[in-house]
């Protein structure tokens, strides 16, 4: 009897590729999609890597494709953007072992910048895409996906959304098949991408998607759930478990291949019911891509959400059903928005970017939160690397105007990432102002992966540390400086000479992320020579509070780490060790 568990969709594709005998895994990290590549790497006869970023990730995988190895490359949405230049391109080489990549969506944006449809990415670039309804359809497609990838010669697609990847549902676990690498022959046709060669590509490309038109007719993936007559619903992924708890009496096309999509079954199912609608969330893909096929599509008698996840009791409200009797949440529930944590090293340097009134361009990592109240100290945030670019804008749009100084703030893993490339144009075009690289030796946000600046590898394996300053002084940046983000005057006083200088300066502020070393002091509190002016909660510690009657601090003792950062902006000697040591 095969053994049953319980998997995230993450860990089920990481098991169907494991199963499938893919041997490779690349992946940069980023949240839904971190924990996939983190359980490929545990597995025996696997090698797996953190790359730089996405773009890099999917190269790597291509070429231990085009060697023979059956390749996994993991990464959420906004990596596909990233990704997005060797992918189209892999459209039109194809694969040798097959290559499977995992898109992780994020609907509601619980941990992203914005909402994107990857399966745009899918019909743009002509890659088939799988979409799993649960953790058992994640791993049995991941499983397949790889001989088909063979099968069709090119990347396949596998979509997850939020929902999918977090959720564990059961799980049939099946056996590895160990996959032996076609033997590599040179084929310069089918690898370099010149436009004489790319020209021949692209017939075989257009010869293939008729094959995969084909295919998504005939299989599995796609089927037919015959129940009322009355009504039919197209839909795929997480949306299908909240169509079917919503709508339980309705008639389903479950599609498990959402590009390409299935003419005649579309055709036929439609025919088979009165109306027909498609549900889906935060995007109008679906009911784009049917209408295309010829499908008249009627409506809900209310819109659906044009934004965000959504759940069955959206769904019957769209169709304009009761929804079940539930509990509404008590109205008096405390906001809980994130902040850092208690004695991370990024906080001082924001307080001290506040307190000198700089515009900061921010990135992609856990120190956006410098953006939220009571730090405020954040001006913009878009994607990894734009904050040395930005600024690097903002110095030039302003010219002369601007009295207020500009500084770039960046992680170490996002500065590996795309924060290099950003730097390398500034430097070029002489470029001036402050880049903060916040160096707290890990990728803290998805959960303390390695990077180039820690030199820690995903297995563990021997690496290299490299050397920031080195490389930054390489660049030609003369003014570098390594300084300790807990001490507030250090930061207070480079800030300040860094702001008054002429010249481009980055300042490596370099600490660990508490999370790595989890070391605690002795606990601070607050003695009777408080006066409540309140500086200390400015520094938006979770440690920290204030009585709202009469204004005086308290440290909740179970919190607060010791690092000590609040004792050094009390003006009145009132935060002490506990026990006033």
């Amino acid at each position: 009897m095969a053994e049953v568990k319980l998997l995230s969709g993450n860990e089920a594709i990481a098991r169907g590729a494991w199963e499938a005998g893919c041997t490779v895994g690349v992946a940069y990290p980023g949240t839904p999609s971190t924990e996939t590549m983190e359980a490929f790497a545990t597995y025996d006869g696997v090698y797996a890597e953190w790359c730089t970023n996405e773009k890099v990730a999917v190269e790597v995988g291509l070429g231990a494709s085009a060697a023979g190895a059956r390749v996994l490359a993991t990464m959420k949405h906004v990596g596909v953007n990233v990704a997005a230049d060797p992918l189209f391109t892999a459209a039109y080489t194809g694969v040798g072992g097959g290559y499977v990549v995992l898109a992780a969506d994020d609907p509601g944006m619980y941990s992203s910048q914005n909402e994107q449809d990857s399966r745009y990415y899918a019909q743009a670039a002509k890659i088939p895409m799988l979409e799993p309804a649960d953790s058992g359809e994640a791993l049995a497609m991941a499983r397949e996906a790889f001989a088909l990838s063979e099968q069709f010669d090119v990347p396949f697609f596998l979509r997850s959304t939020v929902r999918i990847s977090h959720t564990r549902t059961p799980v049939e676990l099946g056996e590895r098949t160990e996959h032996v690498a076609t033997e590599y022959r040179s084929d310069p046709s089918k690898w370099v991408m010149m436009p004489a060669f790319a020209k021949g590509r692209r017939k075989v490309q257009l010869e293939r998607i008729d094959k995969l038109s084909a295919w998504a007719d005939e299989t599995e993936l796609n089927r037919i759930e015959e129940r009322s007559e009355d009504w039919g619903i197209i839909c795929s992924g997480a949306v299908y478990q909240h169509v079917r708890d919503a709508l339980p009496e309705a008639s389903v096309l479950k599609l498990g291949v959402t590009w390409p999509l299935p003419a005649e079954k579309l055709s036929q199912f439609a025919a088979s019911v009165k109306d027909c609608y498609v549900v889906e969330e935060g995007s109008t893909y679906l009911s784009e891509a049917v209408r295309a096929a010829g499908i008249a599509l009627s409506q809900p008698a209310k819109p659906l959400p044009r934004d965000g996840e959504l759940s069955p009791g959206l769904i019957r409200q769209a169709f304009g059903l009761e929804l079940p009797p539930h509990a509404a949440a008590a109205p008096d529930i405390p906001a809980r928005p994130p902040a850092l944590c208690p004695g991370c090293p990024h906080r001082l340097v924001f307080k001290e970017l506040s307190r000198a009134r700089a515009i900061v361009t921010g990135d992609i990592g856990c120190y956006t939160l410098g953006a939220l109240p009571p730090l405020s100290a954040m001006d913009t945030c878009v994607d990894m690397g734009a904050s040395v670019s930005m600024a690097h804008g903002m110095e030039i749009g302003f010219g002369e105007e601007t009295h207020r100084p500009i500084a770039a703030v960046i992680g170490d893993s996002t500065f590996g990432h795309s924060g290099l490339s950003s730097l390398v144009s500034t430097v070029y075009n002489r470029g001036k102002g402050v880049v903060c690289v916040l160096d707290n030796r890990t990728t803290a946000m998805t959960g303390r992966q390695g990077n180039p600046f820690n030199g820690e590898t995903l297995q563990g394996r021997e690496s290299r540390e490299m050397d920031l300053e080195g490389i930054v002084r390489a660049l030609g940046v003369e003014d570098v400086r390594v300084i300790d983000p807990h001490n507030a005057l250090e930061v207070r006083q480079n800030l300040k000479s860094a702001f008054a200088s002429d010249e481009l300066s980055v300042l490596i502020f370099r600490a660990p992320c508490v999370l790595l070393t989890r070391q605690v002091e002795p606990a601070f509190e607050v003695s009777s020579k408080c006066t409540g002016c309140g500086v200390c909660a400015t520094l938006g510690c979770p440690a920290i509070a204030r009585d709202p009657e009469i204004g005086l601090a308290s440290i909740d003792a179970t919190l607060c780490i010791g690092c000590g950062q609040c004792a050094q902006y009390c003006g009145f000697g009132a935060i002490v060790r506990e026990g006033g040591r």
